[in-house]
């Protein structure tokens, strides 16, 4: 990875300047100069680590230059860093030595200036929550608990074990590291695996405590910011969300295609999305209640009631994330496929599925129920990992999209129109759908927010 800098050790003297509260003074504080010290800087690339020790070793203090930390060029050769209430001015021995030092941290200062195409497409405050979610090892125990999910992976990879055996492999945002570690059970020679989270830390000590630290590397940090030392066979990585494109993960996976050798493996390798007409009064009605509350008049002494529309507007922008019984549906369902291998980054920004269902029963279409399916293309087998209502429960579930006004139609009718997918820097997407029954021309749509569903199963 070559975003870390390279630790580099410097003589210099310290001295801390002191404000004079009363008159407006600054002072150089002598009882707190320290001659014939040692700076080492570290850390990575944008917010590096610098330590001071004295002439026996020892650690004085410690602290980190980023790109909020004040900070400036004094004179020829010294450097002044202001932390809170305190500024220290570092003097450097000799010119050569500050130039040294100031070039190495301008340098890290200029390669954070180049925004990556993850940092372009989302929302600063949406990473942060979002990399603090993943590095939770309760939610990478959620992820590893799912069977069906884990077992699928490692089927996949091992059945599949002439794709790994003696190849390179990436795996792209690796989590705890599970799929690295099929990778080597398949035989890989060498994995690099990838993960932005704070949990790359657990990865590391599971590799080394697992003896693999010749054959594991983990990389932390962003796809779209590390490099490699040479080029994969093979990219393995889990990027799914519900519905499979909520947290734009897909994005970075499709990113990872620039380290991947001709005619490389994927796995996953291509998916397919479901849409199907539902009908489900109660879920309807439920949804619908849970505006009521807004309803009151009197609450604690509040008239609230002037808030229901917007609250029941908002509401119903929420997509449902449960599961249902496969009889409520009212038509096959038509799908939409991505293939991994050839699809751009781009062409997830706005993808836009066209629809037009057959219907097989009489009644109140209440929305879209959606699902996706992953295969996993090996040279000996294809392995499939389906979320539909027919398979066994995931993690993942499966996701209701509620019209705002349910349409009737008639066994033998059709029901026509499109769901429009439109990436957000959220990490997420808004979901826009239009529906017409042909025959009655009744038409229905709504938009919905797919970052913020509402988990309706217990």
């Amino acid at each position: 990875m070559d975003t870390n800098i390279e630790p580099d050790c410097f003589s210099i003297n310290l001295l801390f300047l002191n404000e004079d509260q009363v008159k407006g003074e600054i002072n150089l504080s002598k009882q707190n100069q320290q001659c014939d010290l040692t700076l080492q800087l570290s850390g990575e690339v944008g917010e590096t680590e610098l330590t001071v020790k004295d002439g026996n070793g020892v650690c004085l203090f410690k602290f980190s230059i980023g790109r909020e930390t004040e900070c400036c060029r004094v004179g020829t050769q010294s450097f002044l860093i202001t932390l809170g209430y305190v500024s220290v001015l570092l003097h450097f021995k000799t010119r050569a030595e500050f130039q040294a030092f100031h070039k190495l941290l301008n340098r890290g200062n200029d390669t954070k200036k180049e925004t990556s195409v993850f940092d372009q497409r989302t929302d600063d405050s949406s990473a942060l929550q979002y990399f603090q979610f993943y590095g939770c090892l309760s939610q990478q125990q959620n992820m590893l608990q799912d069977y069906l999910r884990t077992a699928t992976y490692q089927k996949a990879i091992l059945v599949n074990e002439v794709d790994f055996k003696d190849k390179t492999v990436l795996d792209v945002g690796c989590g705890s590291g599970i799929l690295s570690f099929f990778a080597i059970q398949a035989g890989a020679k060498k994995v690099y695996a990838v993960e932005a989270s704070s949990v790359a830390k657990c990865a590391q000590i599971l590799v080394k405590s697992n003896n693999l630290s010749d054959k594991i590397t983990v990389l932390p940090g962003k796809i779209e910011e590390v490099s490699f030392p040479e080029d994969v066979d093979v990219i393995i990585s889990e990027p799914i969300g519900y519905m499979l494109i909520n947290e734009r993960m897909l994005e970075s996976y499709l990113h990872s295609r620039k380290w991947l050798k001709p005619n490389g493996k994927m796995f996953p390798t291509f998916s397919d999305i479901h849409l199907a007409p539902f009908t489900d009064e109660l879920l309807y009605m439920e949804h619908h209640a849970r505006s009521s509350f807004w309803h009151q008049t009197c609450f604690y002494g509040i008239n609230l009631s002037s808030l229901h529309s917007a609250a029941a507007e908002e509401f119903f922008k929420q997509p449902i994330v449960d599961t249902f019984d496969m009889q409520i549906l009212m038509a096959k369902s038509v799908k939409y496929n991505i293939n991994f291998l050839e699809a751009k980054e781009e062409d997830l920004h706005r993808m836009e599925i066209p629809f037009v269902f057959q219907l097989l029963q009489s009644g109140l279409i209440h929305g879209l129920a959606v699902w996706f399916d992953v295969a996993f293309v090996g040279s000996r087998v294809t392995v499939w990992l389906s979320t539909s209502p027919n398979e066994p429960l995931t993690h993942w579930y499966q996701v209701r999209c509620l019209l705002q006004t349910p349409l009737f139609a008639k066994a033998g009718q059709t029901l026509s129109g499109k769901v429009l997918l439109v990436a957000n820097k959220r990490q997420s997407y808004d979901i826009h759908i239009t529906a017409v029954v042909d025959q009655s021309g009744f038409q229905s749509g709504n938009t919905l927010d797919l970052k913020n569903p509402f988990f309706r199963y217990a």
